[in-house]
């Protein structure tokens, strides 16, 4: 997983509520757009001011706010100052390093997640924050660039389909909630499927680079698996419901939502563990081949050891040597080391030894 850059040092000795971006610039421009909708009607806009929206409160309607790019603070601070947000809540916004929490505030639900796209190539899992704000009859959402996350449940409500447009912000927090948790699963079975690949070729030739590859995988899940696990007690309190935001009906949704967290952390679990068992399969076929190469070159060594200690014999400075003075002592010489190379051979191939199997 890439690790943005981190600007933390600014913030050294500011007080608290600052609002200082950090992170990674990921879109040149900030964008806005706005959904002014309840059950019959929809209106919408995008712009890159925020006086050109209109922002006023629809007594039956819920209004939804997405921002795209969050490294212009005054931006953000315009949008806090028409809903009311708290300075700590844009201060988080703007810190694009988070982990999944909810925080709650007098009039407004702040909820951080994580937006997660798989480079194939390069084997490497790419974390955006989203921020979900949920108050009464408003739904702001800010996203570090375009994604097109969201965009599904845009054409359901420009569609009309289902409920989504009755079922009010707390209805539409749910939806956004829901195509997050979704997008999980796409990017697990992405690593899932190089997973196989990787098990094959190790399954052929366990090579260093299947290995490296191995390795990679198991370190993007884990990153995977500690921006994941906390979302899981996230939803669990938003089911509890006590500040109020939720209608009853969508409590049962996000029921929902935590049953799909859940399977996904633990299809994740799985997952590390069988790439952690890909890796010892991989030091266990390095050890063996290790083994396999040793033995050969034991075997090769006492197979000439017995020709070595008949001519250190003979090659022994004494005058009186047996077949020494016989005109076919080298070929009996030879012929013994010969004998004894066959025999020994026989017993190391009898005993498969020489195979490499």
């Amino acid at each position: 997983m890439k690790s943005p850059r981190r600007s933390r040092a600014k913030k050294v000795g500011l007080p608290p509520g600052t609002l200082i971006h950090v992170g990674a610039v990921k879109s040149p421009h900030t964008n806005l757009s706005l959904f002014r909708y309840d059950a019959k009607d929809l209106t919408e806009k995008t712009t890159v001011k925020i006086e050109e929206l209109d922002c006023k409160a629809m007594p039956d309607g819920t209004l939804w706010l997405n921002v795209h790019g969050l490294h212009q603070p005054e931006v953000i601070a315009e949008v806090g100052k028409l809903f009311h947000l708290h300075p700590l809540m844009l201060e988080d916004i703007l810190h694009t390093d988070q982990r999944p929490k909810l925080d709650t505030y007098e009039n407004a639900l702040y909820i951080v997640t994580r937006f997660f796209s798989y480079d194939r190539e390069n084997m490497l899992v790419n974390s955006e924050q989203v921020s979900i704000v949920l108050g009464k009859g408003f739904v702001l959402t800010f996203q570090e660039s375009r994604t097109g996350l969201f965009e599904p449940i845009r054409e359901r409500l420009r569609a009309n389909l289902g409920h989504l447009r009755a079922a009010g912000a707390g209805g539409l927090a749910y939806a956004l909630l829901d195509v997050i948790v979704d997008r999980y699963f796409v990017v697990l079975e992405q690593i899932t499927d190089d997973c196989d690949a990787l098990e094959e070729k190790l399954l052929r030739q366990p090579t260093e680079p299947v290995m490296h590859s191995i390795h990679q995988l198991k370190r993007e899940s884990g990153e995977l698996r500690r921006a994941v696990w906390p979302l899981r007690e996230v939803i669990n309190s938003l089911i509890r419901n006590e500040a109020g935001f939720f209608e009853h009906e969508t409590i049962l949704y996000l029921r929902d939502v935590y049953d799909h967290t859940v399977h996904f952390i633990e299809s994740l679990e799985a997952l590390r563990d069988l790439l952690g068992g890909m890796l010892d399969m991989y030091m266990s076929s390095i050890s063996n081949r290790v083994n396999m190469e040793v033995r050969t070159l034991t075997v090769v060594a006492m197979l000439f050891m017995p020709a070595t200690l008949i001519a250190g014999i003979f090659g022994m400075n004494f005058k009186w040597i047996p077949l020494l003075e016989n005109p076919h002592g080298f070929w009996l010489a030879m012929g013994m080391m010969a004998g004894i190379f066959i025999v020994m051979a026989l017993i190391f191939w009898r005993r498969q030894w020489l195979s490499r199997r």
